[in-house]
């Protein structure tokens, strides 16, 4: 397999991704895309013992594979640029992912209330035609503040923990009034690093043009 030293520019943009967080980025951006989630489910998957920066590469490279491998299975092959990406909360040296169930998240997110937890998201930018690919990984540091059993009860009720790492999604959460503070790249935590990604970003709009 081919690894690119500039991310590839071949358009259509797939997201292999169901995430409306990281859809909302994207086009917040001004790059146009197309939504093609991959048929990997996180919340099924049981981390491998590796440093979890290699985890979430890794993650980031598999959807975007599977992905590719739909669009080119195609009649005709779709082609373009896959961008995979999979995001995670490290806490004490554990990696926390997507929530199984409700349990799961109360669990995760009395954990995480009154301490710091480093999240965590790989990117995987894969060309569908000759399989190049271009990835990075970035992190920023979260400290959540003291949080009461009943307000997280309440939240877990509401759902809205689903399909997020650690349970919860910042910019929610601050909307909510939580007392979160993150030292890095918020969009890191919300599922994209878009500072990392705004030099491409800026080629992207120029090339789909």
């Amino acid at each position: 397999m081919n690894t690119l030293n500039a991310p590839p520019l071949e358009t259509p943009l797939w997201l292999a991704s169901r995430s409306p967080r990281r859809r909302a980025l994207l086009e917040s951006a001004g790059v146009p895309l197309r939504v093609c989630p991959a048929g990997i489910d996180d919340a099924d998957l049981a981390v491998a013992p590796v440093p979890p920066r290699q985890w979430v590469m890794a993650l980031a490279y598999l959807k975007a594979r599977w992905v590719a491998d739909a669009l080119r299975a195609r009649t005709p092959p779709a082609a373009g640029t896959v961008l995979g990406a999979d995001t995670v909360c490290v806490h004490d040296g554990r990696v926390l992912g997507q929530p199984r169930d409700a349990a799961h998240a109360g669990a995760m997110l009395r954990v995480l209330r009154g301490t710091t937890h480093e999240t965590i998201t790989g990117v995987c930018l894969l060309d569908s035609t000759c399989d190049a690919r271009w990835t990075l990984v970035d992190a920023a540091q979260v400290a959540i503040g003291a949080i009461g059993d009943a307000e997280i009860d309440a939240y877990v009720a509401s759902d809205a923990w689903r399909g997020k790492a650690g349970g919860y999604n910042l910019q929610d959460r601050l909307d909510a009034g939580w007392p979160i503070r993150c030292d890095g790249d918020p969009a890191t935590v919300m599922g994209l690093p878009m500072r990392r990604l705004s030099s491409w970003l800026e080629r992207w709009r120029g090339s789909a043009a």
